[in-house]
């Protein structure tokens, strides 16, 4: 079953040892087996199948390093609003398409309201960014509205 199968199907329901397994994991997702089981109360081997059990329901998606944006040289985020001129899945889909080819999106998603897309951008500076929105956005011709909110801070930040 691919990840975007898993999405669109209901979550499973966990139950409070699972519930606990989560909390910790996305916590820390390198925690030892041994020292997770410990914190929860179960044995290694039982805490190891519930982890791979919600790994196979697809509760837990995967793993990943959290880089600074430094090290990847992305020192400018903007989240970035985007309209589209044609309604239609074939816009959207091209759009989606764009936005997976494109390094400098980090993240977009779908959005309700009077626009269609929020996009998380990461790139080097302002002018990175400029010849982004020129060369990357403004050469999709479906977009009607770009709307830009330059990040100064980010006093809470939970993705992992």
């Amino acid at each position: 079953m691919d990840v975007q199968t898993k999405l669109s199907q209901p979550a499973p329901e966990n139950d409070p040892i699972s519930e606990r397994i989560l909390r910790i994991l996305s916590q820390n997702g390198r925690i030892p087996n041994q020292q997770l089981a410990s914190e929860i109360g179960l044995s290694p081997s039982a805490c190891l199948r519930r982890v791979q059990e919600l790994e196979r329901r697809g509760a837990i998606m995967g793993y990943r390093a959290v880089i600074h944006p430094a090290a990847r040289e992305a020192g400018f985020t903007a989240y970035v609003t985007v309209g589209l001129s044609r309604h239609s899945n074939d816009a959207q889909q091209a759009f989606e398409r764009a936005c997976l080819a494109a390094p400098q999106v980090r993240e977009c998603h779908n959005i309700t309201g009077s626009v269609e897309y929020l996009i998380r951008v990461e790139v080097r500076d302002l002018e990175s960014y400029r010849r982004f929105h020129s060369e990357v956005l403004g050469a999709f011709p479906q977009i009607s509205t770009i709307t830009t909110h330059v990040v100064m801070g980010s006093p809470k930040d939970e993705r992992a």
